[in-house]
């Protein structure tokens, strides 16, 4: 078979389906490889199987040629638009599709990015299209499928985007089997782990006692995986009603789920978790005048363990250490009845280091506004800010950046920042991108992608006039390319 032959063959079959000769060997892993291939700019494989078995496809480029659909005629746009749809050796014929597929402005720059232009704004593109209900064209979901085997991050809205092509196409795919697991929209009777998940989710956010009696009435019957998953879901809404529940999974079998019930207990400085680890960190403490004396847990006995204290440590860590930074972490932090500024002042004689990082995990873990800035002044942790609002995320990250030179601690800090920045923050990053464009040029790569990627596109026309300078346009080119981007999604 010729390469042109087999190369529409294998992309027909695999997009729209055919009514050829049956194909000899696994056509859609091969024809997902041709693809991937084909852009690569490597040539086709001939015959029926690729030469690496159809494992370790390769990252593509610029969208395929177009393809020939049944007949030998070539259709009008890409490959996977023609209305004709056939059968595969096994599979029957691929299903109609529900929802409408985005603009075709929107499809072109998704294929520019999968072929590496600004690659890392493709989780941003695939959650606008989600949000609008649309879902990709045909012509991208081999390559697009294929990035999410390799990529999880990306997995959350291809359920939606994928359509039912894609649905189709991953039941005969072993590689792309996992977009089967990914939230459709269908309902919880009905769907698979993730759509019960995101209608848990939903019910949450509207009615969180009835959310959680739904799960009450299925919970002995879940997966202890899908019990580890449907618990995190109650951080939304979450309160004292909860508790009973939750304290019943502190005794589950798995301990994902024992861990997820005693974060969420923690975050209840009324839960009678939260005193039994405030009795335990008082046990531990005593503060007099200036001085924290500590004296750390001798053992971590099965009710420890059931609060969700883990017994092994870390490599590099002692037991004891361990036991009193997870007792310190999930005591209610008003038992200390100081400002978190002051008991950071005074002095610690003995297990000075695993108090302050109890500390600094109850802040995160309780999610404690107050701690959460005075840790932040005291060792500037990204996850701290998980426990501000985006506006006053945004005001310490400015002030940092003022301060602060340009290191990976202040990559860090900004990646913990909800986009869309806006002027304060943008402002502090522009400025900081040209004073180390003066002295450093080199080291200003992952700054300038970083703030393309988070500043508000709105701010595009803003950051152009800001400066001249190379990095600074560089940052306002790829804020109105992601302003194009939206506009052509939304």
């Amino acid at each position: 078979m010729s390469d042109r032959v087999s190369w529409d063959a294998l992309t027909s079959t695999a997009l729209v389906g055919t009514d050829r000769r049956p194909y000899q060997g696994s056509l859609l892993e091969d024809a997902a490889v041709e693809v991937a291939r084909r852009r690569a700019g490597r040539g086709p494989v001939t015959g029926g199987a690729p030469e690496d078995g159809g494992h370790g496809h390769v990252p593509v480029g610029d969208a395929p040629e177009q393809g020939r659909i049944e007949g030998g005629g070539r259709a009008h746009g890409h490959p996977g638009e023609a209305a004709e749809q056939g059968r595969i050796e096994d599979g029957g014929r691929a299903p109609e599709e529900e929802q409408a597929a985005v603009a075709r402005p929107a499809a072109d720059r998704l294929a520019t990015i999968m072929a590496g232009q600004h690659e890392r704004l493709l989780p941003e593109w695939l959650a606008e299209a989600a949000r609008g209900g649309r879902r990709v064209p045909p012509f991208v979901l081999p390559e697009l499928l294929d990035r999410g085997r390799r990529d999880r991050s990306i997995r959350a809205h291809l359920g939606v985007l994928a359509g039912q092509r894609g649905r189709w196409l991953a039941g005969h795919n072993p590689a792309w089997a996992y977009l089967l697991e990914e939230p459709t929209g269908e309902t919880w009777e009905l769907g698979g782990t993730a759509d019960r998940r995101a209608h848990l989710r939903r019910l949450r956010t509207s009615d969180p006692k009835a959310a959680r009696e739904l799960l009450e009435g299925t919970w002995e019957q879940e997966t202890p995986q899908d019990r580890a998953e449907f618990v995190g879901v109650l951080a939304a809404g979450l309160s004292m009603d909860d508790e009973p529940f939750l304290e019943h999974a502190l005794d589950d079998r798995r301990l994902e789920v024992r861990q997820q019930a005693a974060n969420l207990l923690t975050r209840l400085p009324g839960s009678g978790l939260a005193g039994r680890m405030a009795a335990r960190a008082r046990d531990c403490v005593t503060i007099t005048g200036g001085t924290i004396a500590v004296e750390a847990p001798e053992a971590c006995d099965r009710a420890m363990e059931r609060d969700g204290i883990r017994p092994k440590p870390p490599r590099g860590t002692g037991e004891r250490a361990w036991w009193l930074q997870q007792v310190i972490a999930r005591a209610p932090l008003a038992i200390w009845e100081r400002p978190p500024d002051t008991l950071l002042a005074m002095r610690i004689p003995e297990w000075d280091a695993e108090m302050k990082a109890g500390w600094m995990r109850a802040a995160v873990l309780q999610r404690d506004p107050e701690w959460a800035r005075a840790m932040f002044a005291w060792d500037p942790i990204a996850d701290l800010l998980e426990a501000l609002g985006p506006e006053e995320q945004q005001r310490l990250a400015a002030d940092f950046v003022k301060r602060h030179d340009l290191d990976s601690q202040l990559i860090m800090v900004l990646g913990g920042v909800s986009p869309h920045w806006r002027e304060e923050l943008a402002t502090a990053v522009l400025r900081k991108i040209l004073k180390v464009a003066g002295s450093q040029p080199w080291n200003l790569g992952e700054l300038v992608r970083l703030a393309g990627e988070r500043i508000d596109p709105g701010l595009a026309d803003l950051a152009g006039r800001y400066s001249p300078e190379p990095p600074v346009q560089e940052v306002a080119a790829l804020l109105r390319f992601r302003a194009d981007m939206i506009k052509e999604l939304t």
